[in-house]
């Protein structure tokens, strides 16, 4: 039962769900200095874990070994001094390590693991607190904070998710394949819908944004537009 007098509980939240690639993490994290809010970026959670996994020889399939890891594991969101965000793992800032397709497909497959789920879903909820929070995800809306003040489902073509992670791969060093990664970002779409815990779809009352041919500054205009018609 919700505590009524817990500030937490009457501070209201955006969630900003949506395949991968879609920009909803870049656009939660303006969104969220725009606003002077929190930000929760859950995905970073599952990859934690699929990191955790990695290190430790847990298999993507083993729902008890991978839930203790998610209730163990101390994670802090921030930006480093240059701006960009920054993902502390026990102590560690492990940022770079999560951005890689492997950690995101490690992701994708212990997010459908209803033990994991179910073990991040309290430390996901914990963020909420004043004065508000934004929180992407894949079922923010639909499961996380159904009560939401604003939803909002941001998605993009397969092809324009591919380009925009073949640059940013590109710009950070990595070798990357365009066809792959087109490949790699259709799997995931389709392992993400079909997965019976918490399938990645937008929630009833969730506005649908298609950021295809829109810049991260007019998604986020947009949004706060929403917002402000919500409050």
């Amino acid at each position: 039962m919700t505590d009524n007098t817990d500030p937490r509980a009457s501070a209201p939240v955006v969630t900003l769900d949506g395949p991968s690639g879609s920009g909803k993490g870049t656009v939660g994290q303006v969104l969220a200095a725009r606003l002077g809010w929190y930000f929760l970026d859950s995905g970073a959670l599952y990859r934690l874990v699929g990191l955790l996994a990695h290190e430790t020889a847990v298999r993507l399939d083993d729902g008890p070994q991978l839930a203790r890891l998610a209730q163990e594991m101390h994670v802090d969101f921030g930006v480093n001094p240059a701006g960009t965000p920054r993902v502390v793992l026990n102590g560690v800032d492990v940022g770079d390590r999560l951005r890689t397709e492997e950690a995101g497909d490690r992701a994708s497959r212990v997010a459908a693991v209803p033990e994991v789920r179910q073990a991040l879903l309290e430390k996901q909820r914990a963020f909420r607190r004043p004065p508000g929070l934004v929180a992407d995800g894949r079922d923010m809306g639909t499961t996380v904070f159904p009560d939401a003040l604003l939803k909002v489902f941001v998605t993009a073509s397969a092809e324009q998710r591919a380009e925009r992670r073949y640059k940013q791969l590109k710009e950070k060093g990595f070798d990357v394949n365009l066809a792959r990664l087109l490949e790699e970002i259709r799997e995931r779409d389709a392992r993400d819908a079909a997965r019976a815990v918490s399938p990645l779809r937008p929630a009833a009352d969730a506005q649908v944004l298609d950021t295809s041919d829109l810049s991260i500054s007019e998604v986020v205009d947009r949004i706060e537009g929403l917002l402000h018609e919500r409050r």
